[in-house]
């Protein structure tokens, strides 16, 4: 992908700092931002991600989760739950802002002994190699400046036998609803976002980034060049999302 903000391409570097500030301003709202993005289905597509996971209901052998922009902890703590609360989490995010979030919920549902918040990038993850079970990320990957590196850096950390799961927004691929859907991403989300909470901007930029993002079969190629086996993916909505998986052989 080149290197841009939105349909803004933007100096190489910059794209962080700018996807930071989205993320700032929106931390405090980031289920309605996720509920205006997918009319409430983000809940849904998040509970079928780790559905799919289905992570095991004994800790015995210390299984580990790395959820990386998973800043408010919402993967994190569907995962945790699932099984039992017998797994550990760890949440990384480089938004402070989202961590913040994150944390607080954390301690109102009583997991902060088993969900970890620690800033990091996901081009650069501050872990060792082979130290995770599991490696998930929901609607972040599209708005990682380099996403190669990224999964690069997810197979990194993986131990052998380990998942890989992303759920992303992508190509619809249902005739008709297509055109639907990017006429209300268009025009209503970021009019919506500017009424409920006074700006306007951030939700134009993320309609946009859904829009620049590899289609499902370009993007699970991209998985495969980062060294990842029984590579697929599964539709939701038509493709409005979709669950990338692989496998760390």
């Amino acid at each position: 992908m080149p290197t841009s903000f939105g349909f803004t391409r933007v100096d190489e570097g910059r794209k962080q700092a700018l996807v930071d500030d989205v993320f700032h301003k929106v931390a405090e709202r980031y289920d309605l931002m996720n509920d205006l993005m997918s009319g409430g289905f983000h809940r849904v597509w998040k509970d079928a991600m780790v559905s799919y996971l289905a992570p095991p209901k004994s800790g015995a052998r210390g299984w580990r989760l790395l959820d990386v922009a998973g800043g408010t902890g919402d993967i994190a703590t569907r995962v945790v739950r699932r099984s039992g609360e017998t797994v550990e989490a760890v949440v990384c995010d480089i938004n402070e802002s989202m961590l913040g979030v994150g944390r607080d919920r954390a301690e109102k549902a009583g997991l902060s002994n088993l969900i970890t918040f620690s800033q990091g990038n996901a081009e650069e993850l501050p872990y060792p190699d082979r130290s995770f079970d599991a490696y998930t990320i929901a609607f972040g990957i599209r708005n990682v400046p380099d996403i190669p590196k990224a999964l690069g850096e997810a197979y990194r950390v993986l131990k052998r036998g380990g998942r890989f799961l992303c759920l992303e927004f992508s190509e619809v691929e249902v005739p008709l609803l297509d055109k639907a859907y990017d006429a209300f991403s268009f025009k209503a989300i970021p009019a919506i976002g500017k009424m409920v909470t006074g700006d306007g901007d951030p939700y134009q930029y993320l309609v946009e980034s859904i829009r620049n993002f590899p289609n499902q079969e370009r993007f699970a190629e991209m998985i495969r060049e980062a060294g990842f086996e029984r590579v697929g993916y599964r539709n939701y909505s038509g493709g409005i999302a979709a669950l990338h998986t692989g496998w760390k052989l």
